[in-house]
């Protein structure tokens, strides 16, 4: 294998890496906020933990497949919208090769490169169709071909991540008879795991990871004295 061809294949598992990381990220905090903020509701209307446990696993089961449908569809948008732009370029190569050229150009006089070097360039690449083309879709779209397999690992992913997150604060509910007293534990490990969650999905997405951590944090516990609140004086 060549030096360039480990670059892309370490290139490429760095990226789906990075979207394994995403889904995982998504799905766990989407599933420890909302079955929290359910189970919390429940808590201040009903007497029997078995309800919340019984309310909670239904919670679970629909908003995995919502969160996965979710990912699948991301994941098919983003493949299709590839194949069309990629269509597109094909067609433009054929068409109006000469505007194509320009735009390699163009892409190169943004480096500084001389106009000699950009002519030599834009020819050199005009004489493999394929490379001319991926070369457009790379720089002059920003797109990298998506894994085909990237709708369905997404939706598994983001699904099993979902319940994985779920089953957490809904947990102490399986040991204790009152609700209340689920509460206070399933309060103080989602807490916990809302603030570890938030921290890895800020730092993915470039924000502050410490008070992104507290944000989601405060979201969640938001939400679930919400609920809570909401439930125990209308009920």
């Amino acid at each position: 294998m060549s030096h360039s061809d480990t670059h892309l294949h370490h290139h490429e598992e760095h990226l789906q890496s990075s979207d394994f990381i995403t889904d995982v990220v998504i799905g766990m905090s989407d599933g420890l906020t909302v079955p929290f903020a359910l189970a919390a509701g429940l808590s201040g209307a009903v007497s029997s933990s078995d309800l919340v446990v019984t309310a909670g696993i239904a919670e679970i089961v629909a908003g995995s497949i919502a969160m996965g449908l979710g990912g699948y569809l991301a994941g098919r948008t983003e493949a299709d919208h590839y194949q069309s732009e990629l269509k597109r370029e094909y067609d433009e190569v054929e068409r109006v090769p000469e505007r194509e050229k320009q735009e390699v150009r163009d892409v190169f006089a943004e480096y500084g490169l001389s106009l000699d070097l950009q002519n030599a360039i834009a020819d050199e690449l005009a004489k493999d169709k394929k490379k001319w083309v991926d070369f457009m879709m790379r720089f002059e779209l920003d797109l990298s071909e998506p894994d085909p397999n990237r709708a369905t690992k997404s939706a598994l992913t983001i699904g099993l991540s979902y319940v994985a997150g779920g089953f957490l604060p809904l947990l102490p509910y399986f040991f204790v008879e009152s609700p209340i007293d689920g509460l206070m534990w399933s309060s103080v490990a989602t807490l916990i795991c809302l603030f570890v969650f938030g921290y890895f999905k800020s730092k993915i997405t470039g924000q502050p990871p410490v008070s992104g951590a507290f944000k989601v944090m405060l979201i969640g516990a938001a939400a679930a004295a919400a609920a809570f609140s909401i439930a125990k004086y209308t009920v």
